[in-house]
């Protein structure tokens, strides 16, 4: 059992684990970083890629996730790995989508000044792959992003270590956390500062904390579909009227009830699977698609062809997908805490949880990670 220190210990390598280490770094820090596998498998890799203002809740949600735009942009340049600032398009195929995204813009014009309503004819030329039948528009934001994020954090921890010199503990896992320890199968680590962001294993250290909480998990179905159309580009990330009634910064719109009304009567199967859309192209033209919502504590393993099919046929009615092949099919899950942004909990002092995310880990961890470590 070898004994070693450092200022910061974090507990768990995906995407909060590495902000984490990464602004206690920059600070001048001594870090050690673990994780349990020799690499990240969790829900850090298993997503969109996307980083996704426009989606969170009003004021200190897209506040947050603002910031972190930027720090991923930083990043993207000092680290060498890919980033589309992409934008974002809300396609409206229906008139009460059209009512929802004019309401939204009257709302959060200040937020967002440069989102704006393109008509068929400028949607189209953001995006030549939109399905034009019954097209009334769309909403248009900047703001967003797309990482592919298998490669991103993988490389980042790397970078860490290179730049910062941060220990990687990778295929450590840690069984023991008492203050100032952190104990694995084979080293003995002090720390100044210790951070969980175990994401999804949340039981495995300080299970009380987590049940009092009300933390849960959410599993989700996603796709990667290739193409053989040559130069296939779908521009903007693009979503449709389904999205709408999914993220937070929508909620607040009161036209939203009518759309909500009209999915449920047409295809209650949608609410029934937590169901909604989203199309993200990476660095190599691949299409990455989803996805669907389940919540608990425990949750079936098993994948449903019909949620993959209901997916695949609403992305049908609002691109043009040709010659196009599903590549990997799988699942996620990730931890939600209801009616917050994420949990932030000192339970001890000097050891601080960071978690509950829910589906907006790459979207909010690097700026909440740089409030966390303003202090320090």
């Amino acid at each position: 059992m070898k004994n070693l220190s450092a200022d910061v210990a974090v507990v768990g390598g995906g995407v909060a684990g590495i902000a984490i280490a990464y602004q206690a770094a920059r600070k001048g820090l001594k870090v050690v970083l673990f994780n349990r596998e020799e690499f990240a498998v969790g829900a850090s890799v298993r997503n969109f890629g996307m980083v996704w203002p426009i989606g969170q809740e009003p004021d200190a949600g897209m506040t947050l996730a603002l910031r972190s735009r930027e720090i991923w942009l930083e990043l993207s340049k000092r680290a060498g790995f890919w980033i589309n600032p992409s934008g974002s398009l809300h396609l409206a195929h229906e008139l009460d989508e059209v009512d929802v995204l004019h309401e939204f813009l009257s709302l959060y014009q200040r937020e967002f000044p440069e989102a704006k309503w393109l008509d068929p004819a400028q949607t189209l030329q953001r995006s030549s792959v939109v399905n034009p039948e019954k097209l009334r528009g769309a909403l248009w934001s900047p703001t967003e992003c797309v990482i592919n994020s298998r490669e991103a954090i993988r490389r980042l921890p790397i970078w860490l270590g290179e730049t910062y010199q941060v220990a990687l503990r990778y295929g450590h896992l840690v069984r023991e956390v008492d203050y100032p320890s952190v104990v694995t199968a084979t080293e003995k680590w002090t720390a100044d500062q210790i951070y969980i962001c175990s994401g999804a294993d949340f039981e495995t250290l300080f299970p009380e904390v987590f049940r009092q909480s009300g933390i849960t998990r959410c599993k989700l179905q996603m796709m990667k579909a290739v193409t053989r159309e040559r130069d296939y580009q779908i521009g903007p990330s693009l979503c449709g009227g389904l999205t709408l009634r999914h993220y937070a910064s929508f909620s607040k719109c009161e036209s939203l009830t009518k759309l909500d009304a009209r999915f449920d009567a047409e295809q209650p199967f949608f609410k029934e699977h937590g169901i909604h859309v989203l199309l993200s192209q990476n660095n190599y033209g691949e299409l990455i698609i989803g996805d669907s919502h389940h919540y608990g504590l425990t949750l079936e393993p098993f994948d449903h062809s019909a949620i993959d099919e209901a997916i695949l046929n609403y992305l049908h009615g609002l691109i043009e997908l040709k010659n196009f092949a599903i590549s990997e099919r799988w699942n996620g899950t990730y931890p939600k805490l209801k009616g917050s942004l994420s949990l932030v909990q000192e339970v001890v002092p000097g050891v601080t949880v960071v978690n509950g995310f829910g589906g907006a880990g790459m979207t909010l961890s690097m700026g909440t990670a740089e409030e966390i470590l303003h202090s320090l």
